[in-house]
């Protein structure tokens, strides 16, 4: 489907539920759902988590030194519990650095394979990252959403995009409830919450 025919399908749904939320949806037009998927995704899961609650800037150039830190060597095998003082060195907090080495370490023993997680289901899919330490619900969700592309879902544990549904429809309704509505699109509906409170996940601008 379209961004245009989600789009339209949002709008629908929206208008038998709040004519706030209607407004808010054909205010911000069709949005185009960006995917972020042109790297292996034990890389782009170990960037990502670095990135988290920080800003933008902040990230690159976090992830800058670390790039710098491995002196050529490939990344995921920089990653190794002897150079953890080396990556804290680089401005990663002490859990995201045991976070990043565990991925990797993960990645190592039993893989993380690209094409093996995308032909999973979610739910497979959200237990095989959340069993690794220090990787839960959001960033699984994240991860389905924007490295998978996975339409339907609806990540209740970013306050952003919770609060946002909440103030567009009602804070007596459960956010999940609000959501079930906008099936099988409930990622576009996060989508345009971000775009409307101007808060995308990542830091990265919604298009």
């Amino acid at each position: 489907m379209t961004h245009h025919a989600v789009h339209h399908h949002l709008v629908t749904a929206a208008g038998d539920l709040s004519p706030a939320l209607e407004a808010a949806l054909i205010r911000l037009g069709p949005l185009e759902f960006p995917r972020r998927d042109s790297q292996s995704f034990p890389h782009y899961l170990c960037r990502a988590i670095s990135g988290q609650q920080i800003s933008v800037k902040a990230a690159q150039s976090i992830w800058k030194r670390v790039e710098d830190s491995a002196d050529g060597t490939p990344l995921l095998d920089h990653f190794v519990a002897g150079n953890a003082d080396l990556l804290r060195a680089c401005g990663l907090s002490g859990a995201k650095t045991k976070t990043i080495i565990t991925i990797a370490e993960t990645h190592r023993e039993v893989g993380l394979d690209t094409d093996e997680l995308r032909a999973m289901s979610i739910a497979e899919r959200t237990a095989r990252l959340t069993a690794i330490w220090g990787v839960g619900q959001w960033t699984a969700d994240m991860m389905n959403m924007f490295y998978f592309g996975e339409p339907d879902i609806w990540p209740d544990g970013d306050v952003a995009a919770r609060k946002t549904l909440e103030r567009l429809t009602s804070k007596r309704r459960k956010t999940v409830r609000s959501a079930e509505r906008f099936k099988p699109w409930r990622s576009w509906l996060a989508l345009y919450m971000w775009a409307h409170a101007d808060a995308p996940p990542d830091g990265q601008a919604v298009k």
